[in-house]
């Protein structure tokens, strides 16, 4: 028990130390320290990807349950995202966001030590309560850095987020036969425990809490139609996409989020404004968030699997785990470097235009992956393609959100962009699964070629539907007018939304 409490008292223990001898920081070191956390928090959604049959073997489990690794860190984390950032907006985001960094830390040791399954699925569903360190790591950037660097800060961010979910595909299998599985969680306990020390010196508790409480009924039925809907996106491959348990989740998900809405919109204290997520650039952004979730993550889980595909397939390449990691490396590089370039481009081109411009490339690229596939060259190149589109979206999706809302809003708002683009994930996932695995076998019991490029073409259509959302939306910099100051009354930052 004392290795899981250790973290935290330690956080608080430098948290008290700091708040007696606070010192100067700048926007470099607000972003550094954010940075390394979300970073580190991100690569566990893939981290275990590869690792997955040595874990089955380790733990004596079957394939489905070793697979609960992935889903239940998947569900804990799209609860707490929405919850604990509406948390932050009322009780102070860099507080919430330590307190999530020491349940990552502690889970990761928890995760480590895991004698059997249970204690490691224990492990997961801490770690799962990161989630909520993306929003509130962006109503941070809101709150710390200056007006000008806001954009850019967000950027940066979101490209980190996005090469820490894929970079896990493709570091986990070479650091495991060096370190174990069970190593592998030392990456994420390292670089969540040297982001606290970095945010308590580096990020003030400039926000101001604005108080209040969360809304019971409200955050019971969101979780509840949360898991109702992650539940059968996630096992539905293996239970049968048929079965009457699926079926029944989903209904039972359909029913829960009417229910949410009604408690919602009569709600004075609403946990999420749905007003607010009705607004021009959230709405937009929202929706655009699921397509461009299922597009990235459906790439992200056959890329590699297509590059390694052995020779006698007829179409594949028989890659190493090594070389596969190499063609995706263009892609995680591009998307960490526009990243750093958000900023200056914000100035120069509209966000609408940098997500319309970035799902395109995300549609182009996917196509190319469906099309043309005979050269691992051109491959390499679809995928760096793909990574730009990647990043410019991330980024502009983040942007459009927090810009459109309040700042005492940011934290629930950008929690539940960051949820649906989780849903997205699943989604994808599941739906390039169905088809690509469900197609008639190749020679050894592989999917065909035809699975891969129906496959392949389903998520371009999906990012090119992303690009028609996006011209959808249009400009809204409430934030330049009535956030940063928050100097109108209700009616007239109503009037000024209505524009």
């Amino acid at each position: 028990m004392h290795s899981t409490t250790a973290p935290l008292g330690a956080i608080r223990r430098l948290a008290r130390r700091r708040a007696q001898h606070p010192r100067p920081v700048t926007p470099r070191q607000a972003l550094t320290a954010l940075g390394v956390s979300i970073g580190s928090f991100a690569s566990l959604q893939s981290l275990l990807v590869p690792v997955l049959p040595v874990m089955q073997r380790e733990l004596r489990t079957d394939a489905v349950g070793v697979t609960w690794a992935l889903t239940t860190w998947l569900i804990v984390a799209a609860v707490a995202t929405p919850l604990l950032g509406r948390a932050g907006d009322l009780h102070g985001k860099r507080r919430v966001f330590l307190v999530s960094l020491a349940a990552v830390a502690a889970g990761s040791i928890v995760a480590a030590i895991a004698p059997n399954l249970g204690v490691l699925l224990l492990g997961r569903a801490m770690q799962g309560l990161g989630g909520a360190m993306f929003p509130l790591a962006f109503g941070l950037v809101r709150d710390v850095l200056p007006a000008s660097r806001v954009a850019g800060g967000v950027g940066i961010l979101s490209a980190l987020i996005a090469v820490g979910s894929g970079i896990g595909t493709v570091l986990a299998g070479p650091l495991a036969t060096v370190i174990g599985w069970r190593g592998l969680f030392i990456l994420p306990l390292a670089g969540v425990t040297i982001g606290a020390i970095l945010v308590l010196r580096g990020v003030p508790s400039a926000e101001r809490a604005i108080g209040g409480r969360i809304n019971i009924p409200s955050a019971l039925l969101l979780s509840a139609w949360l898991v109702a809907l992650l539940l059968p996106l996630s096992t539905g491959s293996q239970w049968g996409w048929g079965s009457p348990l699926v079926i029944g989740l989903f209904a039972l998900a359909a029913i829960l989020i009417a229910g949410w809405i009604v408690v919602e919109l009569r709600s004075r204290e609403p946990l999420v404004d749905l007003r607010m997520m009705r607004l021009p650039g959230v709405w937009n952004a929202n929706v655009a968030a699921i397509l461009v979730g299922a597009a990235m993550f459906g790439v992200w889980a056959f890329f590699a699997r297509f590059v390694q595909e052995p020779a006698a397939t007829g179409y594949g390449f028989g890659a190493s785990v090594g070389t596969a990691g190499l063609v995706m490396l263009p892609m995680l590089v591009l998307m960490a470097i526009v990243g750093f370039f958000t900023g200056p481009i914000t100035r120069v081109v509209p966000l609408r235009t940098q997500l319309v411009a970035g799902t395109i490339l995300i549609a182009i690229s996917t196509a190319g992956m469906a099309l043309l596939h005979g050269d691992l060259g051109l491959l390499t190149v679809e995928a760096a393609v793909f990574g730009l589109g990647l990043g410019v979206s991330y980024a502009a999706l983040t942007n459009l959100v927090i810009g459109s809302v309040q700042a005492s809003q940011t934290g629930v708002a950008g929690g539940m962009n960051a949820n649906l683009r989780t849903i997205g994930s699943a989604l994808g996932t599941a739906l390039s699964t169905a088809i690509i695995t469900g197609s008639a076998t190749a020679p050894g019991g592989e999917p065909t070629e035809q699975g891969y490029t129906i496959g392949f073409l389903v998520l371009a259509a999906l990012a090119a539907l992303a690009a028609v959302v996006a011209l959808m939306s249009r400009r809204t910099r409430v934030a330049d007018e009535v956030i940063d100051d928050e100097v109108l009354a209700a009616p007239e930052r109503e009037a000024v939304l209505a524009r």
